[in-house]
């Protein structure tokens, strides 16, 4: 899987279909929750974009301190179903990491994580913060990587 990273603007709209796509394939259909995707802020992420075979297959938003949390942060963390035993989640997200620390040279990265997936964050170097909460239904509770 190679790993691109880019503005909103910098997206083709064959791109952004597929992150949609896949978006809504896990999120509103897998885990059958109901929210509001498209919540304006794609427009002030930079996007990080697993592709193999020339098909989106992982990807994540991020985000500059102090425009989501006062950290820097990353969301919207997916793979597609096929391509998950190939551990593309990891690769996805340690690119996101580096993507914080190389693009605005910050170390504190904060997350809002599924609970089911709390021990993938830690071995990613997370620890949890606060108590839980629902998001979407769905619970979650807050991750810090200093």
């Amino acid at each position: 899987m190679n790993v691109a990273v880019k503005t909103f603007k910098e997206l083709n709209t064959t791109e952004l279909y597929e992150i949609l796509q896949l978006r809504s394939e896990v999120f509103v259909v897998e885990q059958d929750c109901v929210y509001q995707d498209l919540d304006g802020k794609d427009i002030d992420a930079l996007h990080i974009i697993g592709i193999k075979n020339n098909k989106i297959v992982a990807y994540t938003r991020i985000f500059e301190a102090g425009l989501y949390f006062d950290s820097a942060s990353i969301g919207r963390v997916v793979v597609t179903m096929e391509e998950r035993r190939y551990g593309y989640g990891k690769v996805i997200m340690e690119a996101s990491i580096q993507a914080v620390k190389e693009i605005w040279k910050e170390k504190s990265i904060k997350i809002s994580a599924q609970i089911y997936l709390k021990d993938f964050y830690k071995g990613l170097g997370f620890e949890e913060f606060g108590e839980g909460y629902l998001e979407d239904g769905i619970p979650h509770i807050g991750m810090i990587r200093e």
